[in-house]
């Protein structure tokens, strides 16, 4: 693989040129970039997947929806359905997608939304539901509309500033755009990372004027749902487990369980894999199916046994109470 990323070098300077000539004509105004009267919280990164996005997300709704009219507005990456669609009792994760769906099922007093073209979702969520604020799932790319405020998200062991364009690196974004970001959250970070680690990080960064840094880790919850069994993570050390994922990064989650001294069959596919009626079937063969939430929206009903480990950013520092600051000055 890392050969092939080597050889495609060529290909990669091409896609940095049609991504800097891009980002030029919306500078510039050529192509236009349209604001709302809705405040819209974007969230997203500069590469391709791997960062936490539906995490944080999940953290903004925890934060918001007790006191503002929320909307969720994704692409619904890998859905099977077309134009724009709205959750309901009757939506699936075909639908939606398995990241809107997750979030779906998670909040269900919350519509998500989930459109390709983003202008015209946002003008039918004004249109329909009238939300105080419209969270934007994986928007930081998507120029055509300007939001209120971004986070860009950037993993811990995949710095945007150390990686380079597809299909080199991972990078489908110019690094210069981190510019347009309020602020960075520097994920999936250890959970003891030093101040001097955290300061060297942000040089390395180098934020513009006003723009702030955070660091951010995934907290894995000790209780494991779905499965029917009140079972928690120290449960599976005496269990033959099979790790079944489909997202973009799971050495984290394998790293949290080999600490945990749990031993993994680890079957692992590409993010958003929907999976065959045979890949099923091989599931409902072993003893434990041990998941990700994202997977196990799609697996739900289909594989016995199956259970799931939640996740949710936790930030160092006071990082989690500086964001919502920044936030409720955005909305108040």
């Amino acid at each position: 693989m890392r050969v092939l990323r080597i050889l495609a070098f060529p290909i990669s300077l091409i896609y940095a040129v049609v991504v800097y000539v891009r980002n030029f004509l919306f500078d510039i105004d050529f192509f236009k970039s349209k604001k709302y009267e809705t405040p819209t919280i974007c969230v997203g990164n500069l590469s391709v997947g791997g960062t936490g996005k539906t995490p944080m997300i999940e953290f903004l709704l925890s934060t918001l929806k007790t006191e503002h009219k929320v909307a969720v507005l994704s692409r619904g990456y890998g859905r099977k359905s077309k134009g724009y669609q709205v959750s309901t009792e009757m939506a699936t994760v075909e639908i939606l997608g398995d990241e809107p769906y997750q979030i779906a099922q998670k909040f269900p007093e919350v519509p998500v939304v989930v459109d390709a073209d983003r202008q015209h979702g946002i003008a039918e969520l004004e249109r329909s539901i009238a939300p105080d604020v419209i969270l934007l799932d994986d928007a930081f790319q998507h120029r055509k509309v300007t939001p209120s405020f971004s986070m860009l998200l950037t993993a811990y062991d995949n710095r945007y500033q150390k990686d380079w364009y597809l299909p080199t690196g991972s990078l489908r974004d110019s690094k210069k755009e981190a510019k347009r970001a309020n602020l960075i959250v520097v994920t999936k970070c250890p959970k003891d990372l030093s101040k001097a680690t955290q300061e060297n990080i942000v040089a390395e960064i180098g934020p513009e004027t006003g723009q702030k840094v955070f660091f951010s880790f995934l907290h894995y919850k000790n209780e494991l749902k779905g499965g029917g069994e009140n079972l928690v993570v120290t449960d599976l050390i005496d269990k033959k487990v099979t790790l079944v994922t489909g997202i973009a990064n799971p050495q984290p989650l394998l790293s949290f369980l080999e600490s945990k001294g749990i031993i993994v069959e680890h079957l692992n596919f590409r993010d958003h894999h929907f999976f065959s009626e045979s890949e099923i079937e091989n599931f409902n063969s072993k003893e434990f199916i041990l998941t990700t939430e994202k997977d196990y929206v799609r697996l739900k009903g289909k594989v016995f046994n199956l259970h799931y480990i939640g996740i949710e950013h936790q930030f160092l520092n006071d990082g989690a109470l500086r964001i919502k600051e920044a936030i409720s000055a955005l909305l108040n």
